[in-house]
């Protein structure tokens, strides 16, 4: 059962990246500032939240730029500590996440974070399942292409229920940031699924108006 994180909780915001529930996000963590709100969360409850800087960020970059309200909350699933006291780590998508009060800027910004719920729907039921079936032949499909239409390989396989097929291609498939933003802010995981078809289409026109023309 999913407990909330106690409050505040440590926002990592990121240029470009948005992160969905269910899905694996793979950092390498190198600024002194997330080192240590990675020590932190390790000695807590190894919550985070990834939030999607707001464009212009690099005025601010080392101060606090601002980002979107709209997150995910992660936990840590793997965590390798270098020699260089950097980290490499796999987070694991939760729950979307609406940012609210700075609780805390230094070291590193901490904020209060409403979890967002989802809308319901029967992840065994006929409409799932073909939901399910059709993504997943689409994006076996467009496997071939590689880093043309991908920024990671998905999860294909056909035993996967239908929120981390939704998710994992989300998090997988090249996008602009505007447009991940857009599917995380959708309410249910069918609402999501109905509008991968779209994007993962776009590709039968080549990867650059899938991305809208630009790269994520």
């Amino acid at each position: 059962m999913f407990t909330p994180p106690r409050q505040p909780v440590p926002v990592f915001p990121l240029p470009e990246m948005v992160l969905f529930p269910d899905a694996e996000l793979p950092l390498h963590v190198f600024e002194l500032r997330y080192r240590t709100m990675v020590r932190d969360a390790l000695s807590g409850e190894r919550w985070l939240a990834i939030a999607t800087l707001k464009p212009g960020y690099e005025l601010d970059y080392y101060g606090s730029p601002a980002f979107h309200d709209l997150g995910c909350l992660g936990r840590f699933e793997d965590v390798e500590w270098l020699p260089n006291d950097c980290y490499n780590l796999r987070l694991r998508g939760v729950s979307r996440v609406r940012f609210g009060r700075v609780a805390r800027e230094f070291p590193y910004r901490a904020c209060e974070a409403r979890v967002l719920g989802e809308a319901p729907f029967d992840p065994e039921g006929p409409l799932a399942a073909l939901e399910r079936a059709s993504l997943l032949e689409e994006a076996r499909r467009l496997l071939p292409l590689g880093t043309e239409a991908w920024v990671a390989p998905p999860v294909t396989k056909d035993d996967t229920p239908l929120a981390l097929v939704v998710h994992s291609i989300a998090q997988c498939l090249r996008m602009d940031t505007a447009s991940r933003l857009e599917l995380l802010a959708l309410e249910g995981v069918l609402e999501r699924a109905q509008r991968l078809h779209d994007h993962l289409q776009r590709f039968d026109r080549g990867p650059a108006q899938a991305e809208g023309g630009g790269r994520n």
